[in-house]
């Protein structure tokens, strides 16, 4: 450590508050950093659900969702 050792009470303030704005600084950077994650994250959720409804609608399974509902409320079979 090649730091001075703090000889008043206002050097140690200084020391202090200089460490505490790194602190801020770098809880800052590493909170921007998880909030973009997170927000990238949830864009591609949303396209994969997208993707999933598209081939369910491709492959006619919302339809055949449908009829077993229908079938299962009208009490046909």
């Amino acid at each position: 450590m090649s730091e001075k050792v703090p000889k008043t009470s206002q050097d140690l303030t200084v020391v202090v508050q200089t460490l505490l704005q790194q602190m801020q600084d770098k809880f800052q950077t590493m909170s921007d950093q998880i909030i973009g994650r997170i927000d990238e994250m949830s864009m591609r959720i949303d396209d994969l659900e997208k993707n999933i409804s598209d081939l369910m609608t491709q492959a006619g399974v919302e339809e055949l969702e449908e009829d077993i509902k229908f079938t299962k409320t009208s009490g046909t079979a």
